[in-house]
């Protein structure tokens, strides 16, 4: 028998109160970099498991030390979207918040962090209850303000990489409407774009709507800055490069005689090379200069850069060693490849902050003869199983990949001591 059937022989009897945390999760969401009530019940839940916990940038942090060996950790995100949820379902949120603006929204887990946190508390407890089946540290990190690009910057800059062991491996799972529930995704390289949003602000010259000769209309500005933008993919970059360039919102006035001095658009770029988004954002930018200076705008053009991402590239060594896993344990026909994803994601900033290296796999949340909803749709709701089984098996699977096996009986692995200090200069695993 495996090791990993062994951690995972109690799975059913975690099944019960997963559900039961699922559907709490989901009917409690907490918009981003405000998850208290999130962070509370996982703290809670990790000290009963007898991780030592920390909270650091708004998020929690479990380390379950057992032995020396390697250090594996893997990530859940936590926030929820300011949707207004329209699922039907009877756990569905009802939740308002206030966001930064003052504006009043609904709260939604719209993009299946519920699932990712319950997945995530499963396998720490499947390991937790079986420490006589592997040897090393494992470190359970939840992080916050993922939908932002706030959340793993913030735990950085609180100190994550001098409060915890530098982890030799991290991993990350997010359920996706594809593949199926019950499967796996899993790809090399490249698997999400970076991104970056820009608020531009245009600038014209207010007038009377019937003397707009007197003025510098902004809504014409932002009208032919909008159109030249979507040339920049389809002429600007070679054939099957990829990039994406989205107006996502236009605001300017509020009266139908008035000519508004000012408008604003919020722009999305994303790119799988780094070349490709500096070209992508080179061309935002001259573009936009180009027609306030045809416009006769008054006033340069501002350019505001907010929720950026960084490119998420799976090490080729950790992301074959965590597919033979899962194939071994899953069986290839639920095990399939991840193509790139023009998604984005903040989980990269933790790796890099201590160099380790890192893979991300997609985790299907629909049966494959059912409606598929896509992420962030006020109508998603994955289904609950296999969806949950799933996510905890492929939690642990991949982390047994990693962590040492038992001690031979004869010699009982030491306990580690709780000064994690102790930890410092293991091994990277591609050594």
């Amino acid at each position: 028998m495996s090791r990993a059937t062994q951690v995972l022989a109690d799975l059913d009897d975690t099944q019960d109160w997963q559900e039961q945390l699922y559907v709490y999760l989901h009917a409690h969401p907490e918009l981003s970099m405000d998850e208290v009530e999130t962070t509370g019940e996982i703290a809670r839940r990790l000290r009963s498991l007898g991780y030592v916990v920390h909270r650091l940038g708004g998020g929690v942090v479990g380390l379950l030390a057992n032995g020396p060996g390697p250090t594996v950790l893997f990530r859940a995100d936590i926030d929820a979207l300011p949707i207004v949820e329209t699922t039907g379902l009877s756990y569905a949120s009802q939740r308002t918040a206030t966001d930064r603006t003052g504006v009043t929204v609904g709260v939604m887990h719209a993009c299946g962090h519920d699932v990712n946190v319950t997945c995530a508390l499963g396998a720490a407890q499947l390991l937790a209850d079986t420490q006589s089946e592997w040897q090393g540290t494992v470190v359970a990190l939840f992080q916050p303000g993922q939908e932002t690009a706030e959340g793993a910057r913030a735990m950085v800059a609180d100190g994550l990489v001098s409060r915890i062991p530098r982890p030799d491996v991290a991993f990350a799972q997010h359920i996706f409407d594809t593949p199926a529930a019950g499967q796996v995704a899993v790809g090399s390289g490249p698997v999400l774009s970076e991104g970056d949003s820009i608020r531009i602000t245009l600038y014209g010259r207010g007038s009377h709507g019937a003397m707009p000769h007197l003025g510098v209309d902004a809504v014409v500005l932002a009208a032919a800055v909008v159109m030249h933008l979507q040339a920049i993919v389809a002429r600007e970059l070679a054939p099957g490069e990829f990039g994406v360039v989205t107006v996502g919102s236009v605001q300017a006035g509020q009266k139908s005689n008035v000519l508004p001095s000012r408008a604003t658009l919020l722009i999305n770029v994303r790119a799988y090379r780094s070349e490709v988004r500096a070209a992508l954002v080179a061309a935002v930018e001259r573009i936009v200069r180009g027609e306030c200076a045809a416009a006769g705008s008054p006033v340069p053009p501002q350019f505001d850069y907010y929720e950026r991402y960084p490119l998420t590239f799976n090490d080729p060594h950790v992301t074959a060693r965590v597919r033979a896993a899962f194939e071994e344990h899953f069986g290839a026909d639920r095990v399939l490849e991840l193509d790139p994803v023009p998604t984005s994601e903040d989980f990269s900033v933790i790796p890099d902050a201590f160099g380790t290296p890192y893979t991300y796999w997609g985790l299907g949340g629909f049966a494959a003869d059912s409606t598929v909803v896509p992420n962030h749709s006020p109508d998603f709701a994955p289904d609950m199983q296999p969806t949950l089984r799933t996510g905890t098996e492929a939690i642990v699977v991949a982390a047994l990949a990693f962590l040492d096996g038992p001690a031979p009986v004869t010699e009982p692995p030491p306990r580690a001591a709780w000064d994690m200090r102790s930890w410092a200069g293991l091994r990277p695993v591609t050594q």
